[in-house]
């Protein structure tokens, strides 16, 4: 191809490109000062350059990464420039780029190379359609392409699609409808029939809803590329298909009976198999038939059911197709349910799946410490969250029956893998059917107490878990009803010979105390707490060994739970356990001992809320003493959790010790008011860059960027905001010193919509610190003014339900406060009016458009529907709280029983149980 730009200039980008790519950190800088000055200057002949290197470059590598570098630099502005290099070219530089891309993408012999040249097309093509620049040529090539007897060109043109569907989904449906499945029935390539599928999945993708039924016979020859594809290739396009399964569920409804004869050979282990195949073609016959699945999948054979071979690959199989059938029913749940076997299916291939434990691990399961377990990489966790994900989608009357055909006889087994997961089986589908099996927890409990006395430790473990479980997704229920068969096995296996099972028992304790009632959890206190004391002392786990560090951290995160859940009465234990905690928090320094010192100083502030402060004094000074040595010492850098247990210690201590802890607020706020003024932490990346894989970290996709947010700094500023709240609220009048200053971080922080739990907390603080002022005498007509403001102007812009009915509760509150509206000026008032109104209309607005929702989506999103409600009628409910104090016979409070009207009232539905997840 001749050349588009200077020699010289292709020159000098040459030896600027290769030192890019070396690894000397302090040459590679200087190659990106001088690409960052060359693109500044002369945007033009470099951006030319870079692509006509991509397609006269020497070696693959260098054409690879000069497509890499221009697709990252045309559509990002330079230092100090706000417009995108591509929009600083002209009409003949854009053109000229356009043709030097489409001769790499037409001649590039390499197939890694032609797939960077197809990303940076694709990338141009969406921008300039975005800008309102077609390109017409790179849809007339692509189309051509289709044609080559090169499979490389035929790929390269189905990856085009599939980057940038705008070219096709304008196009006469019929052309484009057949041009995709003459490359789903590519007779030579896998590569292009996963390219055209993958074009398939884009055009359906970005089709409108109105028009799918015109698209819809494309369906057939997508899912008939899967029968005729080798074991090796079926992950790839099952992966394909399942976000479309998820986005556009609708499109395989017709399908699911032909899938339902294909899928669970994928998942569910053949007992006969069949010929595995050599060849990965499609139909030798052509044509536009229809014939999947192939005949013998009817027989449990064929591809599907075949000998898997390789281990690792076939895993690859049968996490694919389970979590595209899971995907689907998650999308569709009602949908899915009215097919016959297709539930059972997936359960099935989970309870085989969650079996396969490695034998002879269990000697290393024994030794390891829990946070540290080399065995966990080879537990089947993906098997037991999906078991999770099908109950939370399809609910206790679809999932339950198929679960407990097999449950019982996995339980019977000789094979401890198959009690282990009959155990982790019920773990798993506890939250999704809670609401089905309440009706059979007698017989769920009488299964799997017997469990604690197994031989093998870890199904005695798995107990463990499961009754853990069964506490949180049935709370309360359980207890209440079951709480001595629970307690006796649990207290039993306390004394269990193994670290890691009495651990596990003491951790499950923690699910049990959660939801308990308090004269329940008595009887058994004592027991409880002499055998958690027992294992703190050495000699406890035998032979007169030190107990394990992970048991000791366990043992003391359960005493403060059940000093919690007990209250007063675990003041008769006082004496024997707060010395210990004291001891540990001034003695335990050393790196390895971070953990159980934190958790001591959980357990001790607990403890000391739950005997109350007539007890807890003497103690207070020193261990109020040495929270502060803990946080004068020097911080180590490495200790992510010291400072989020010391601001939380010190709450508690604050709650234990009431009106008394006001001298210590000079020691305590500084830091607090530091950690709640913080700012977020975010960084951005190209849509083409990896996110740095950071812990503390949270990646979230933003206007083709990914948006990097060190959520343990948001966590940390949360926090610190909860605390405010139970100073502010325990104190009174005695935080108002703090008043100022708090209120200068909280009224901004109403809009911190990096995380909801800031703006909540920080909307229950505004009465309580108006309330603190008006209480000491030290709030002013600014101060309440500042406020209202800040909380009208949020309720005027506010767009989440949930968060509008904590902003008027916050509005209602304060004006009880104050004592009306009458100390507030007009414009205030005004302001609140107005934005009522606002909120009110578009109230109604979403209930009139949820009026017009056919009934099978109602059914189908029933308890969103019904969440969304509710929150609704809170913000409703507080709306008129608000109004009222302005005026008792307010004219928009008629309005407000009028919105209340619109509502569906899907709580007063019946015989709509089962829609959805029950949990």
């Amino acid at each position: 191809m001749e050349s588009v730009v200077p020699p010289e200039i292709i020159a000098e980008l040459t030896q600027i490109l290769s030192n890019l790519v070396l690894g000397d950190n302090e040459i590679r800088s200087k190659a990106e000062k001088a690409v960052n000055e060359a693109l500044e200057n002369k945007p033009e002949p470099y951006l030319l350059a870079l692509a006509q290197f991509a397609t006269s470059a020497d070696t693959e590598v260098m054409r690879s990464f000069s497509l890499i570098l221009l697709r990252r630099l045309l559509f990002r502005s330079p230092v100090n420039q706000r417009v995108p290099l591509y929009d600083r070219l002209s009409t003949a530089s854009l053109q000229t780029l356009e043709r030097v891309l489409l001769h790499s993408l037409a001649h590039e012999p390499v197939s890694s190379v032609r797939h960077r040249a197809v990303d940076t097309v694709c990338d141009l093509a969406n921008n300039s359609m975005s800008r309102g620049r077609p390109w017409h040529t790179l849809q007339a090539q692509s189309f051509h392409m289709t044609e080559e007897s090169d499979t490389l060109s035929r790929e390269s043109a189905y990856r085009v699609f599939a980057g940038s569907p705008n070219l096709i989904v304008d196009l006469q449906t019929e052309n484009v409808l057949a041009v995709l499945q003459k490359g789903l029935e590519d007779p030579q390539s896998v590569e292009v029939r996963h390219a055209a599928l993958r074009a398939s999945v884009s055009f359906l993708t970005a089709t409108e809803n109105n028009q799918l039924a015109q698209v819809m016979s494309i369906m057939y020859p997508m899912l008939n590329t899967l029968p005729y594809l080798s074991h090796s290739q079926l992950p790839t396009f099952l992966s394909t298909l399942t976000p479309l399964a998820s986005s556009h569920s609708q499109l395989f409804a017709h399908h699911l009976h032909n899938l339902l004869k294909f899928l669970p050979g994928l998942i569910i282990p053949s007992s006969d198999p069949g010929p595995t195949p050599t060849v990965a073609r499609p139909n030798p016959a052509g044509g536009s038939s229809f014939v999947f699945p192939p005949p013998s999948a009817d027989k449990g054979k064929g591809p599907a059911t075949g000998d898997l071979g390789d281990d690792e690959e076939a895993e690859e199989v049968r996490k694919a197709a389970l979590e595209f059938m899971i995907s689907l029913s998650e999308a569709r749940p009602m949908m899915v349910k009215r097919v016959d076997g297709w539930t059972s299916a997936i359960v099935r291939g989970c309870l085989a799946g969650m079996g396969e434990i490695p034998e002879d691990e269990t000697e290393t399961w024994l030794d390891a410490d829990p946070a540290e377990d080399p065995t966990d990489d080879t537990y089947p966790h993906v098997y037991e969250q999906a078991l999770d994900r099908i109950a939370c989608a399809l609910g206790g009357k679809a999932v339950l029956p198929p679960a407990f055909q097999d449950i019982p006889g996995m339980l019977a087994s000789h094979d401890w893998r198959m009690r282990h997961a009959g155990l982790a089986a019920i773990a798993s589908i506890a939250e999704g059917t809670s609401r089905m099996m309440q009706n059979e927890l007698g017989k769920i409990v009488d299964l799997v107490t017997p469990m604690f006395g197994d031989p093998h430790p870890r199904v005695r473990y798995a107990a463990c878990q499961c009754v853990g479980q069964l506490c949180t997704d049935l709370e309360e229920i359980i207890q209440e009803q079951y709480h001595q068969q629970l307690l006796n096995v649990l207290i039993g296996t306390l004394e269990a010979p193994e670290p890691r099972v009495h651990a596990h028992a003491a951790a499950a304790l923690i699910n049990f105390c959660e939801g308990v009632e308090r004269d329940i959890l008595l009887p058994y206190l004592d027991p409880i707490v002499e055998r958690l004391l027992k294992l703190l002392h050495p000699g406890a786990s035998g032979e007169g060994k030190q107990p394990k560090r992970y048991v000791q951290e366990q043992v003391i995160t359960t005493l403060a739970m059940v000093a919690d859940a007990s209250e007063a009465t675990f003041a008769k234990h006082y004496a024997s356990i707060m010395p210990l905690l004291l001891n540990v928090l001034q003695n335990a320094n050393s790196l390895e001992y971070r953990k159980l010192r934190v958790k001591a100083m959980e357990c001790a502030g607990l403890i000391a809320i739950a005997v109350g402060r007539d007890v807890f004094r003497p103690d207070s000074a020193r261990f109020v003493e040495l929270l502060m040595h803990i946080q004068n010492s020097p911080v180590d850098p490495s200790d992510t959790m010291l400072g989020h247990y010391l601001i939380a210690t010190w709450a508690k201590v604050c709650q234990a010790m009431g009106p008394e802890f006001e001298p210590y607020l000079p020691v305590v706020m500084p830091p607090l008011l530091v950690a709640a003024s913080a700012k977020a932490d975010v960084s951005v990346y190209d849509e083409d860059e990896s996110a740095e894989d950071k812990d503390g970290w949270e990646t979230i996709s933003m206007d083709g960027h990914q948006i990097g947010i060190k959520t343990s700094a948001i966590e940390e500023k949360c926090q610190a905001f909860e605390t405010l709240v139970i100073y502010c609220s325990t104190l009174g009048a005695r935080f108002a010193p703090y008043l100022s200053q708090s209120l200068e971080l909280v009224l901004p922080s109403l809009r911190f919509y990096l995380h909801e739990g800031v703006r909540e907390a920080c909307a229950l603080l505004v009465p309580m610190l108006l309330a603190s002022g008006k209480e000491s005498g030290t709030l002013t007509h600014q101060m309440v003014n500042a406020s209202f403001t800040q909380v009208i102007n949020c309720i005027t812009l506010e767009t989440d339900i949930s968060f509008l009915a904590s902003l008027y509760k916050c509005v209602a509150d304060s004006l009880r406060v104050i004592g009306g509206v009458s100390s507030l000026p007009q414009e205030i008032r005004d302001s609140a009016i107005e934005a009522t109104k606002r909120q009110l209309q578009s109230i109604a607005d979403r209930r009139k458009v949820r009026a017009n929702i056919p009934a099978a989506d109602i059914q189908e999103d029933k308890e969103e529907i019904s969440l969304l409600e509710e929150m609704e009628d809170f913000a409703l409910e507080d709306m008129a709280k608000m109004l009222q104090a302005f005026e008792s016979n307010h004219p928009l409070l008629i309005a407000i029983s009028s919105v209340r009207e619109l509502g569906l009232h899907l709580g007063n539905w019946e015989g709509n149980d089962e829609a959805g997840n029950e949990g």
